[in-house]
């Protein structure tokens, strides 16, 4: 059973301003994933985010005065917690990623809160499957899936072992997200959990890295794959868990894996805003899907409905 963490609520506005934050973080490491992989191979990459996020996180604790906790029970949770959430995760995706498409690996990944709310149901008491949670995570699929359109669609009947890789990444994510409430009720602070985390993923992934990879036969990385990997360790890692385990503490599992389905909401807007792509329709009809499967987890909205037809 999880710690126990706060009851279940709808999420405060700045909860759900750094929710958003941390999907546009999450967004981007799609996109840096598929620059890594086309010159480096799955561990070098994963290998390369983890060690260079756990060193900035290091660097920020010494700066702002925090201390890392040296506890055996402590530093036992974040090998737990890096495997849950970062070794096998992290791992999957990035080859999964080497096989099929970034549009794939979005909506595979977007299965998250389909698992983690069946996760929280049977290992937590205050974070129980309700019917607006179930409408709203089906919602939220499904306006995902319109956004990735017809062809990322057509695209899930290929490569089954690469998409089966991608989907056991969200059911750890799932189970991670349940697993990293203790942290708050141990009195951890979220960059210190952070730090931990990285940390400890990167004691259980280099040696792996060393005996596959080899990394000193491989050529010399371009510099967009080197800015690549930069980009994974120093925004989609080390800033993006310090947001996410502040959510984890106050905002729920349930909560919390919600980013998932604002994750390619944020990649699409940002190349509209960026690169000048277009807004397809396609694109409009998976943010509304999604934004009624958020209003629907929430709860808020629908309970002012009701009060205004039954006052």
């Amino acid at each position: 059973m999880a710690s126990p963490a706060p009851p279940s609520r709808p999420m405060t506005l700045l909860e759900w301003g750094l929710l958003i934050s941390l999907s546009v973080l999450w967004g981007g490491s799609f996109f840096f994933n598929s620059v890594a992989v086309a010159e480096l191979p799955t561990f070098t990459v994963v290998v390369a985010r983890v060690v260079l996020a756990a060193v900035i996180l290091h660097i920020v604790l010494r700066l702002v005065g925090q201390v890392m906790p040296t506890g055996r029970t402590v530093w036992l949770a974040f090998f737990g917690m890096g495997l849950l959430n970062n070794v096998v995760p992290f791992t999957l995706i990035v080859w999964g990623q080497s096989h099929i498409a970034s549009g794939v690996a979005s909506i595979l990944n977007a299965t998250t809160p389909l698992f983690t709310v069946l996760v929280a149901h049977v290992l937590t008491t205050d974070e129980k499957l309700t019917g607006g949670r179930l409408a709203g995570v089906a919602l939220g699929f499904g306006g995902v899936a319109v956004m990735m359109g017809g062809a990322a669609l057509a695209a899930l009947g290929g490569d089954l072992v690469a998409q089966i890789a991608c989907l056991v990444a969200a059911i750890s994510y799932a189970f991670a997200g349940v697993f990293g409430r203790r942290f708050k009720a141990m009195g951890i602070a979220p960059m210190a959990t952070a730090a931990g985390q990285v940390t400890a993923s990167s004691v259980l992934l280099l040696p792996v890295m060393i005996l596959v990879d080899q990394p000193w036969t491989l050529p010399m990385p371009s510099t967009a794959a080197v800015l690549a990997v930069i980009g994974l360790a120093t925004l989609s890692t080390a800033l993006a868990y310090i947001l996410f385990f502040r959510l984890l503490a106050s905002a729920g599992t349930t909560n919390l894996a919600l980013v998932t389905f604002l994750v390619p909401v944020s990649a699409i807007l940002l190349g509209v805003l960026l690169l000048g792509e277009v807004l397809a329709p396609k694109h409009l009809v998976g943010m509304v899907l999604i934004g009624l499967g958020l209003a629907a987890i929430d709860g808020r909205l629908w309970r002012l409905i009701r009060g205004a037809r039954n006052p």
